[in-house]
């Protein structure tokens, strides 16, 4: 999130693609339903479905599941043609608007009614409104980024917003929603397989940095590897571990893992059978030669799997018995209070990863830091008389004094505690503090430079001085590409900054010219080679001082050279229901080596019309009374009194054509070749020609019941089929996330 959800009571418009906050967010709905009360703030919702957050709109466009590119660059061929945009904007702010203008020439009313299937009234209609109504904030989730062009949409959202100078504006940004309480925070510390925490890449310098603010020597992170080459390689994606375990089998793709494949997998507070293709998940599971999982109820990977034997479930303990911080969608702070001790044999998380350190022979290095202390020259040394750590606030202390790249400077357990503990004293919309709190903002969203910044509530808006949160766009790719500066205008600097425009990334070398004077022998003595890796924190200090911002400040990119699309572009779904748009926009080359896996693209959409033997779009989405697998929710009795089974939306007039009545079991085949015997619910708010599928139930497949498998006592109170058991194969060219929002079936009455 750029913003926050109270921030969206500012937006004079609210545009929803690619998310359902009314049942999936319900309580930051709020936020957008007083937006509507308190600015007469017009909702528009972009959704093949339509939903409850839909029934609250005030325009709607039902759009066919994967062609948010085409209607967004609808709405930037009209922008552009009635002159709508921000000119200024773009000219000081972003680069290469030049080509998204020249595509989204291309884009017609005419020919985005064709590809999307919205009506051209209702495209003009829409974007009439929302580029009438400024400032204008624009949400989006799992809809837009579960699709093989999953980047390329978010990147266009942000795009859209740029163009009409929306991008770091109070009630404006593009604002993501996070499934879960601390989904921001788990990105934030690493949990991807590409990245260190804090999004530091895998260069040597990072790795180099690591060891510095970890106590070790960068010697011994690399004698971990099988050699250093290997510390720069991204690894396996939860969405594909287990094509590192079947490869070599018959028709399983080609793996680059040192000769490898995957023995064991330790799975910790995560439902992987979310994620799609579940009958590969269980061919995965059954092959490997242990599996461990952690979780406080029985993780349904258990219950799918045939294994008989190496497969142990260790009882973790609940968010009730834990203590720490957790991060909100919006990058701020709360600090979780530990209710309880933990109950029977379960362990916190970090009891269970410091026992499986110790067994591994790394427990030591592994929590040394915790036991340390940085110097003001900005290394570390152990804490006199310190002999053990306190969980979790040494911890707290080690990310607040590690993680620069995203500014978790200020991020003190102490502070941290202080606004949890005074939350009332902070204003719901703007988040800025009251009494003793005055001068921050609520959880600090970061970035928060230091101890002294009161965080940033709204990403790169130059309306307001650095000490208030004021950024420009981060200079990360170069000062200029192809002639052209890559830095920022002038006079689009924050509010008091001394350099009135565009500045590269504060380092040592320029420090002196950008703060206009020299340091003394002492400053440049405490001066790391760049803010990033600057431990002793001073040039993040001297960069403040002058009202700069650490990384810079440049121009967005609308183009990505370095990516296979540089601008986003339409590309059909791997099984798309237009055969004729296929040849028109086709998918990607198949991608070697794509996180270690040979990923299709291509050789899937060629293979065959799939639309013949497939005729029917099918998508998948949450439901309000569960989340990620289901597992905790479907454990309450009272939940599942609202839910109690598995079932798929389908429109009364498709039922009808294949003999399907209302609450009968019906089949949903994929063109993966797997099925999955669910109850038919008639619904109009699906098209006649799809079908929808919540994806948070288990213990079923292809017709079998697993349930069995269930320990004693532990089965919960409703099962049923997973819905990614047909979610066919398809990932994002970049992130490869699971393309699960755009695929086919066909259907037939059980």
């Amino acid at each position: 999130m750029t913003n926050s959800f109270g921030d969206m009571q500012n937006a004079k418009s609210v545009f929803i693609i690619g998310c359902n906050p009314a049942v999936n967010h319900p309580v930051g709905f709020s936020h957008i339903l007083k937006a509507k009360e308190r600015n007469n703030a017009k909702i528009i919702v972009i959704d093949p479905r339509f939903t409850k957050s839909a029934a609250k709109a005030d325009y709607f466009a039902q759009i066919r599941p994967g062609t948010d590119i085409p209607f967004v660059y609808g709405m930037l061929h009209l922008i552009f043609k009635n002159g709508w945009e921000d000119k200024k904007y773009i000219e000081d702010r972003v680069y290469g608007m030049d080509e998204i203008k020249a595509e989204a020439a291309k884009w017609t009313p005419e020919l985005v009614e064709d590809v999307t299937g919205v009506p051209k009234e209702t495209l003009i209609e829409i974007t009439t409104v929302y580029a009438q109504n400024a400032p204008g904030t624009l949400l989006w989730a799992m809809g837009l980024t579960q699709h093989t062009v999953g980047t390329g949409n978010t990147r266009i959202a942000p795009i859209l917003q740029m163009a009409l100078g929306y991008m770091g504006k109070a009630g404006g940004g593009t604002n993501i929603l996070r499934g879960h309480d601390n989904v921001q925070g788990a990105t934030d510390m690493g949990c991807l397989s590409d990245t260190l925490p804090g999004y530091y890449g895998l260069a040597e310098g990072a790795w180099k940095y690591y060891a510095r603010m970890w106590g070790v020597e960068h010697e011994y992170l690399v004698s971990q590897f099988k050699d250093a080459s290997w510390m720069g390689k991204p690894g396996f994606t939860l969405a594909r571990w287990w094509a590192g375990v079947l490869a070599g089998n018959p028709g399983e793709d080609a793996i680059e893992n040192a000769g490898t494949n995957l023995k064991a997998l330790v799975v910790m507070g995560c439902g992987i059978t979310s994620t799609s293709q579940n009958l590969k998940i269980q061919e995965g599971l059954d092959a490997l030669d242990l599996v461990v999982l952690a979780d406080p109820f029985v993780n349904e990977a258990a219950v799918i799997t045939n294994r008989k034997d190496n497969l142990f479930i260790l009882p973790s303990a609940t968010q009730f018995e834990n203590s720490g911080t957790v991060s909100a969608t919006n990058r701020s702070a709360q600090w979780r209070y530990q209710v309880v001790e933990p109950l029977h044999e379960s362990k916190q998380d970090q009891e269970i990863m410091f026992e499986l350190a110790k067994r591994l022979g790394f427990y030591e290095p592994y929590t040394r830091s915790m036991m340390m202390r940085l110097k003001e020259d900005g290394y570390l040394e152990f804490t006199p008389g310190k002999t053990s750590f306190q969980w979790p606030e040494d911890a707290t202390v080690e990310i607040s004094r590690t993680l620069r790249t995203i500014g978790l400077m200020g991020w003190t357990p102490e502070r941290i505690k202080k606004h949890t503990d005074n939350w009332h004293l902070f204003d719901e919309v703007t988040g800025e503090g009251t009494g003793p709190m005055k001068g921050e903002y609520y959880g600090l969203p970061w970035p928060c430079w230091s101890t002294k910044h009161g965080g940033t509530p709204n990403l790169y808006s130059v309306d307001v001085s650095t000490r208030q949160g004021g950024m420009g766009f981060r200079n990360n790719f170069g000062l200029e590409k192809d002639g052209v500066s890559l830095l920022a205008g002038k006079g689009s600097a924050p509010v008091g900054s001394r350099v009135d425009g565009g500045y590269p990334e504060i380092t040592k070398e320029n420090i002196e010219s950008l703060i206009g004077r020299p340091l003394s022998e002492a400053e440049k003595e405490l001066c790391g080679q760049n803010w990033k890796t600057c431990t002793s924190g001073k040039l993040i200090d001297l960069a403040l001082e002058a009202g700069l911002t650490p990384y810079g400040n440049a121009k967005a990119r609308a183009v990505v050279w370095t990516f296979p699309d540089k601008i986003p572009m339409h590309r059909e779904p791997l099984y798309s229901p237009r055969p004729d748009l296929v040849a028109k926009y086709p998918t990607y080359e198949d991608k070697a080596n794509h996180f270690r896996v040979t990923t299709k693209y291509a050789s899937i959409q060629k293979e065959k019309d799939h639309v013949m033997e497939f005729p029917i779009v099918m998508t998948t989405g949450r439901l309000v009374t569960m989340m990620g697998a289901g597992l905790e929710n479907r454990a309450s009795k009272y939940l599942c009194a609202l839910t109690p089974e598995m079932f798929c939306d389908i429109h009364p007039d498709l039922a009808s054509k294949h003999g399907i009545k209302n609450g009968a079991m019906m089949w949903v085949h994929s063109p993966a070749g797997t099925k999955i015997k669910v109850k038919a619910k008639y619904s109009h708010t699906v098209m006649p020609g799809m079908v929808f599928l919540p994806f948070h139930f288990g213990g079923f497949m292809q017709g079998v019941d697993m349930t069995g498998n269930f320990p004693m006592g532990t089965k919960p109170y409703a099962s049923g089929e997973c819905a990614n058991t047909v979610v066919a194969y398809g990932y994002d060219i970049i992130t490869q996330i699971p393309a699960s929002k755009a695929g086919l079936c066909r259907v037939e009455k059980a």
